[in-house]
């Protein structure tokens, strides 16, 4: 690796810094996953109960705000995460073969995850 190549993220923090802006991101929870979002991030999440075009409040975990980090769970509790439902999609298709030798065992089954695409348009 090049010494002088830099992580994007270092990067990207780094010039934001130079130039008087603050960085702003939250990890939210979905589900059983989290994610890392930014105003403006689109996201691909597990199935929401929510139509097109509404918003959603999803749950912060920890929260970015320059140099300062807040993880206290009181704090965070007072956070927003608005974000804006794109639409519903279904992710690729998994195939789940089992097979036993000798037996004539074998099954096949597919599957396709329900998913939703959210677009972060406010952090608060």
């Amino acid at each position: 690796m090049d010494s002088c190549s830099l992580n994007t993220r270092e990067f990207e923090s780094k010039s934001f810094q130079e130039k008087g802006k603050t960085v702003v991101y939250a990890v939210v929870r979905s589900g059983a996953r989290q994610e890392k979002v930014s105003v403006g991030t689109i996201v691909t999440l597990d199935r929401q109960k929510a139509a097109e075009g509404e918003t959603i409040t999803l749950p912060a975990l920890l929260l970015v705000d320059g140099e300062k980090v807040t993880t206290d769970a009181a704090a965070l509790a007072k956070v927003k995460v608005s974000a804006k439902v794109l639409g519903d999609l279904r992710g690729p298709k998994i195939i789940i073969q089992k097979y036993k030798n000798k037996t004539g065992y074998k099954t096949r089954q597919g599957h396709r995850q329900d998913l939703t695409r959210v677009q972060v348009t406010e952090i608060k």
